[in-house]
């Protein structure tokens, strides 16, 4: 069955504008989808969601690329980071919901794209190509949301570094084909009920074709056990 994973970037619970558009938006993939995929959730701040990624994790790191012995301390970091990489690359797509923090992705998006991102698991590198990414036949949804800053105001209502470095991340990893949704202003919007319904109605309507890569995606990965049953 094919999963979803949704990685909540927002500490705010109820009230926060970006989970609340994501969970309109799954709902809404559960309507054009059925049952034919499951949902796995990662709320970033909850505690313990994340391991730290400090000295030993670092050390571990290095280590592995060149071919020296970890200590006990540095294999648990590395396991526990390997552990966060292997949820995040089982899923077969992925919503993400990132309020703007300080004109960028808060911290502990950043810990999370920090710990996944490592060489030979999310990308490989190629002397005389460069970087490719090794998530492929995925497909994620980032809803992005701010109080100030919108696209068109002046700079003194900020600026966006958010969803440029999100993007670029998303291809940098292999995950090209994606959508992002906008809902700003949030605290200066004179009509923040409408901006958000204007949200709700594209989220319904990409959810159809989200739907439709997840049954592909299933269909994908029935065919390829069927021919290893077969092989075997």
């Amino acid at each position: 069955m094919a999963t979803i994973l949704h990685v909540n970037a927002s500490p705010r619970g109820s009230r926060s504008d970006s989970l609340r558009l994501a969970h309109h938006f799954i709902a809404a993939v559960q309507d054009s989808a059925g049952d034919g995929f499951d949902i796995e959730t990662l709320n970033l701040f909850d505690p313990g969601a994340l391991p730290a990624f400090g000295q030993a994790a670092a050390a571990a790191k290095m280590a592995v690329f060149s071919g020296l012995d970890q200590t006990p301390d540095q294999i648990q970091a590395w396991e526990d980071a390997r552990a966060v990489f292997d949820q995040f690359a089982a899923a077969d797509a992925y919503v993400f919901n990132i309020p703007m923090w300080n004109a960028g992705v808060p911290y502990a998006l950043k810990q999370w794209v920090d710990i996944v991102t490592q060489p030979g698991w999310s990308f490989g590198f190629d002397p005389g190509a460069g970087y490719f990414g090794l998530l492929k036949e995925k497909r994620a949804v980032a809803i992005h949301t701010s109080g100030v800053y919108a696209p068109g105001l002046p700079p003194a209502f900020g600026s966006d570094f958010s969803s440029p470095f999100f993007t670029d991340w998303l291809n940098f990893v292999g995950i090209t084909d994606t959508t992002h949704v906008r809902m700003a202003p949030s605290a200066t919007n004179t009509d923040l009920d409408g901006a958000r319904h204007a949200a709700e109605v594209e989220l319904k309507e990409l959810a159809g074709t989200f739907a439709v890569h997840l049954r592909a995606g299933e269909a994908r990965a029935g065919d390829l056990q069927l021919a290893g049953d077969r092989a075997g």
